[in-house]
């Protein structure tokens, strides 16, 4: 069993918690919002106690709110072996709560970046210690996926991204290798897909309805691309783009404005209540 630390409680952050719990390990979930944790719990409690009817293992939601442990101080993570952040997609953001952590944490613990777009060595270089700094992107609902992209940035050790995959291993996910870029693999992708769908609804050429059921009756997909954006999150679908166009420099990664206005009104999908769809 290890000491993991989480740093971020959103859906991401909770579902994280959440998943190293199941599989025995012990959680100290930070957010310097106290609110988010409590909703973090309740979320958690929730998915576990639902678990089995979603197709999921059965699982015992006391025993895994026992060992997660909470709190809003970086602090608490003094004597973790692996922290795992999971702060929104803004480089300022990430750097101030890397550069906390650098000073917090004993000089082995391992970081991991759950990140949707940010590069790993890019984040490793705040720290002195890129060798023990791995990516993973896990994919929500990160409870329910099987996967994760397991990134190894320049200076990434063998022996780190084994002792990663060792965790990931432990809670029944089998990572994915991939070399470090912005966006990854599934990111590099998915991103241009929404973000091109978004500008389908932008431009009247169809509405989020019609341009997911294309997706999912004509290739397939059990989800269409802007409900998928409404799952993830509207405003990361945003900041993700916005990490890709500017990692990049091509115009194809330019962000739609209609998510833009979705950001800036609140409508982030099915976090706040609404987003292309009414939840």
């Amino acid at each position: 069993m290890s000491l993991v630390g989480v740093v971020g409680a959103g859906v991401m952050g909770s579902g994280v918690a959440q998943t190293f719990a199941q599989a025995g390990h012990q959680i100290v979930l930070i957010d310097n919002d106290p609110d988010a944790l409590a909703k973090a719990l309740n979320a958690i409690e929730l998915n576990a106690r639902m678990s089995r009817m979603m197709g999921g293992p059965a699982v015992d939601h006391e025993q895994v709110l026992s060992l997660i442990t909470t709190g809003t101080d970086l602090s608490l993570l003094a004597e973790a072996h692996i922290v795992i952040e999971n702060v929104t997609e803004n480089w300022e953001t990430k750097k101030a709560v890397w550069l906390e952590l650098e000073a917090t944490c004993k000089a082995e613990t391992i970081f991991v970046a759950n990140t949707s777009a940010i590069p790993i060595t890019k984040l490793a270089s705040l720290t002195k210690r890129p060798a023990q700094v791995a990516g993973v992107h896990f994919m929500n609902p990160v409870p329910m996926k099987p996967a994760a992209e397991l990134i190894k940035g320049y200076h990434t050790t063998p022996e780190t991204i084994e002792t990663v995959r060792e965790l990931l291993t432990s809670a029944g996910k089998r990572g994915i290798d991939v070399n470090d870029a912005s966006g990854f693999v599934s990111n590099r992708v998915l991103m241009l897909t929404v973000n091109e769908a978004a500008y389908l609804v932008y431009e009247g050429v169809a509405s989020a309805e019609t341009v997911d059921d294309v997706f999912r009756s004509c290739f397939g997909h059990p989800m269409g691309p802007l409900e998928t954006a409404d799952l993830i999150g509207v405003d990361t679908i945003l900041y993700s783009v916005e990490v890709l166009y500017e990692h990049f420099a091509d115009s194809k990664y330019r962000p739609c404005p209609l998510l833009k206005q979705m950001t800036d009104a609140g409508l982030h999908g099915r976090k706040s209540g609404k987003g292309f769809y009414t939840y």
